[in-house]
């Protein structure tokens, strides 16, 4: 439900306990379902619940009579009536905890988006291009480290934020990613909430506390480019529409203007980095807006920059696309092949590019074949209709 990550992060601030605060919503959640008359706030009514049977399991636990001191007393549910904002979002300052050095980046990443964006690991498995059970256990490591170091649940001082930085802006992008490829917006109804907005909103708020962070602006705009074309991209059927065929006029040009902005203000501090390149590269894209071609020579040289500056096979594939356009798909081809096949084989963007270049070279079968493995791949409905729409019409 809409609640869930604004409730988890206030429980998990009051209870300074991960898993005790998605258990603690889960039972209150579980306890709300059953409710003949739904509460009028349903985010407070649902604070107040978790908050409550989280004291009692702690009072059952332990005998010592100080741990309810311990924890701040908590208002009979009757009298909560109607309040503006019942419960602080404490989303940002979870996130910074989730992103301590004391763990690894990627689990860092992880744990961020399964208690403060509520993500199933299944997603967050896809992410990182790994099995279930291997996410699963990371992300119960990494709740057991945040214990056993006894990480401060607490926002640390403006002065360490740059250290937890990378951290912070990794886990961000990767829920925008799946935000991103949720085109249809399963993903966000299971949730109950626009996951992509709410990447928006703390990607900008980010921004806006450290302003001389060029990376902060970069993801900012990055954010904002891709959030733009939401209007975009879906045909009638509910198929997702690739980026060379959405209709531009239903772009959003203020999210585009406030994007650009963002990166002017980058680029006068300098200190080029990964997420300024990643913007640049959606910018080139938006030119389509205006003048109706992309620079496909510019989009390529931002990818072998981007590349350099951080290699992985998603960026590969990415570029190989790109070279695509501009020496022709058997150019493409040959980049792809020069990736770890065995490695991507649980990518869907790689069968995808694969089908597509393909296809382009006139190899109908094998690129059926692509979209074969890519289908099975268990993609979301909007982009799943896409693909067969693409196999049909080889």
């Amino acid at each position: 439900m809409a609640a869930r990550p604004r409730v988890v992060a206030a429980l998990a601030a009051q209870l300074r306990d991960l898993d005790g605060a998605e258990e603690a919503f889960a039972e209150g959640a579980e306890a709300c379902l059953a409710l003949a008359d739904p509460p009028r706030d349903v985010a407070a009514w649902l604070f107040v619940a978790g908050k409550r049977r989280a004291l009692d399991a702690i009072r059952k636990a332990r005998s010592a009579g100080r741990t309810a001191d311990a924890l701040a007393e908590i208002s009979d549910m009757a009298d909560i009536i109607t309040l503006p904002d019942p419960i602080p979002d404490e989303r940002l300052r979870l996130l910074f905890i989730c992103c301590h050095p004391a763990l690894g980046t990627e689990v860092r990443a992880g744990l961020a988006l399964k208690v403060i964006c509520g993500l199933p690991v299944s997603a967050i498995a896809r992410l990182f291009v790994v099995s279930e059970p291997a996410m699963f256990q990371r992300i119960t490591r990494a709740k057991a480290k945040v214990r056993e170091a006894g990480i401060a649940f607490e926002l640390p001082p403006r002065k360490v934020w740059p250290e937890r930085l990378g951290a912070v802006l990794l886990a961000l992008e990767l829920a925008f990613t799946a935000a991103y490829a949720d085109a249809g917006g399963e993903l966000s109804a299971d949730l109950g909430e626009d996951l992509g907005a709410e990447v928006e909103r703390l990607a900008l708020l980010v921004a806006e506390l450290l302003p001389q962070e060029p990376e902060a602006l970069g993801l900012a705009a990055l954010v904002l480019l891709a959030r733009s074309r939401k209007g975009a991209r879906l045909d009638p059927r509910g198929a997702m529409v690739p980026l060379s065929q959405q209709d531009v006029k239903r772009w959003s040009y203020s999210r585009i203007e406030y994007a650009q902005g963002l990166m002017e203000r980058a680029q006068r501090i300098g200190r080029s980095g990964p997420y300024q390149v990643m913007a640049a590269i959606q910018l080139t894209h938006t030119r389509r807006a205006f003048d109706g071609v992309v620079d496909w020579n510019a989009v390529l040289r931002l990818y072998d920059v981007l590349l350099r500056l951080r290699p992985s096979p998603m960026v590969a594939i990415s570029r190989a696309l790109a070279l695509a356009q501009v020496e022709g798909a058997e150019a493409g081809l040959a980049a792809l092949g020069a990736l770890p096949a065995e490695r991507l084989a649980l990518a869907r963007p790689w069968h995808v590019a694969r089908a597509d270049l393909l296809a382009k070279a006139g190899q109908s079968d094998a690129a059926q074949g692509a979209l074969d493995k890519a289908l099975a791949l268990d993609p979301p409905r909007a982009e799943r209709l896409w693909l067969e729409a693409s196999r049909a019409a080889l």
